[in-house]
């Protein structure tokens, strides 16, 4: 009977811790896992200024897409934490080393930088871009774009359309209307292109005009086709002089290889660069990149395209423009220590927020609308 006590002893015993256990509020636990540093010292965020993601407000203040999201992180998870700022590698090499708790700017997730530290869910979608001359080529400019091809293939198509209703016009009109379009076959059809020309510009001097019905049915059709046809025309030639006068030397990702082209030093775009076999010159700050484009001692400056995007807007408006289309797709997330405890309650708030209507909203403030 001694022996078939001890069991029952800890049985009771088990039962009871149960009971105590289940006792305990769940939003308390919910609440010191949400809460995990509260009771530590103050958490070092790395950060870097890049606008609109990272903007500097002065006396350590900051603001900026990327900002609003780990405030709002941070807020949601009571995490009290102050910002430090530092260049990407310097962040990179923070986390890695244990200096900084998480870095948060617009870092691009590759898989270098995984090798030695961690990142959220991507926050935050977009592709690089490149940054050229603006610049108009002047009277010079304006007179070698009358010869490119662009220029002359536009007005081969007016004359050609000149020319198919002079030759219909002259048709009905080479027999009753001698006086107007009559002669030889070459004569009545540049009789007939004349009538077109002078009709479709709106001139009509009234020396040459149908007279037949069907001539008269042409001429009443190109009048009202005319007037789309002149529209048409005059901003096809107006864009290829204005594409013209504001060629560079790189036109798209293809033209990088012959080109000097700049990156941010340490990026991810000297990274991509680098496995282009693209040779580059590297530039501390965007701004600095910027400027040598602006300088012209480089032709080209490749980016993430919103950042420079924005920075042409404030700073550059009318000596650098960004080319239209983007390439290599950047994803940005935040920077974490690898194999973070932290990471899954992070990446939950984060997720929820940027599918809410409040990061949306911010997005269009900086972006315009999506």
């Amino acid at each position: 009977m001694i022996g078939a006590a001890k069991p029952t002893f800890s049985k009771y015993l088990l039962s009871f811790l149960l009971i105590i256990f289940a006792a305990l509020p769940l939003n308390s636990l919910a609440a010191n896992n949400l809460n995990f540093e509260n009771d530590q010292e103050e958490l070092v965020i790395g950060t870097r200024v890049v606008p609109p993601f990272v903007i500097a407000e002065g006396n350590g203040e900051y603001s900026g897409i990327s900002i609003q999201l780990w405030e709002h992180i941070g807020n949601e998870l009571g995490l009290d934490f102050t910002y430090k700022e530092d260049d990407i590698q310097g962040m990179l090499d923070g986390i890695s080393g244990g200096d900084y708790f998480a870095a948060v700017s617009a870092l691009t997730i590759t898989s270098e930088r995984e090798e030695s530290v961690d990142f959220t869910h991507p926050f935050y979608v977009t592709g690089l871009g490149i940054a050229v001359p603006y610049k108009s080529t002047g009277l010079l400019g304006s007179i070698q774009s009358l010869f490119t091809v662009d220029f002359w293939w536009v007005v081969l198509l007016l004359i050609g359309l000149l020319l198919f209703w002079g030759v219909l016009v002259w048709i009905f009109e080479r027999q009753e209307n001698q006086e107007e379009f009559g002669g030889s076959a070459a004569e009545g059809i540049g009789n007939g292109f004349w009538w077109a020309a002078v009709t479709m510009t709106t001139v009509g001097y009234g020396d040459k005009s149908p007279r037949t019905l069907g001539g008269r049915v042409v001429g009443f059709i190109w009048m009202f086709t005319a007037i789309i046809v002149i529209s048409f025309f005059t901003a096809s030639i107006a864009s290829s002089l204005t594409v013209t006068q504001l060629d560079s030397r790189v036109t798209g990702p293809g033209d990088l290889p012959n080109a000097r082209v700049g990156v941010l030093v340490n990026s991810a775009t000297q990274e991509y660069m680098n496995q282009e076999n693209i040779r580059v010159q590297t530039f501390d700050s965007i701004d600095e990149g910027l400027e040598a484009v602006n300088e012209e001692d480089i032709d080209a400056f490749v980016h993430d395209a919103p950042i420079i995007g924005y920075m042409i807007q404030q700073d550059y408006r009318n000596q650098v423009r960004l080319l239209p289309n983007t390439f290599n797709d950047q994803y940005y997330g935040i920077v974490l220590p690898l194999n973070s405890e932290y990471r899954n309650e992070i990446n939950q708030v984060l997720l929820d927020y940027i599918n809410s209507e409040e990061w949306n909203s911010m997005l269009r403030d900086y972006f315009g609308d999506l």
